[in-house]
């Protein structure tokens, strides 16, 4: 499965439980997560999409320590499987969705 038809899938998923997965470029800063996912309730969750197996470059994963330590999460998601496990966590029933 190509990368685009991975990011459709997690675009879809996310609006499906109310949320919106926007494209996310920041002039200048290269390495930056691909997808800024907005969730109810005004939390933001960056994501990385990869083709599947392709590992993220140590530019992406500098980014994504210095995200995580300002406090975000970031996840890589590489497949269907990484999608269904995102929207289990991010957007579980009972949770801060």
């Amino acid at each position: 499965m190509q990368e685009s038809s991975l990011e459709k899938r997690l675009r879809l998923e996310v609006k499906k439980h109310g949320g919106r997965a926007l494209k996310f470029v920041s002039p200048g800063k290269r390495g930056v997560p691909d997808r800024l996912v907005l969730k109810p309730g005004g939390r933001a969750i960056f994501v990385e999409m990869k083709a599947p197996g392709k590992p993220l470059e140590p530019l992406q994963l500098k980014r994504a320590k210095q995200l995580r330590t300002l406090g975000f999460q970031v996840y890589k998601i590489d497949s269907i499987e990484d999608i269904k496990n995102f929207i289990q966590e991010e957007f579980k029933p009972g949770g801060d969705a």
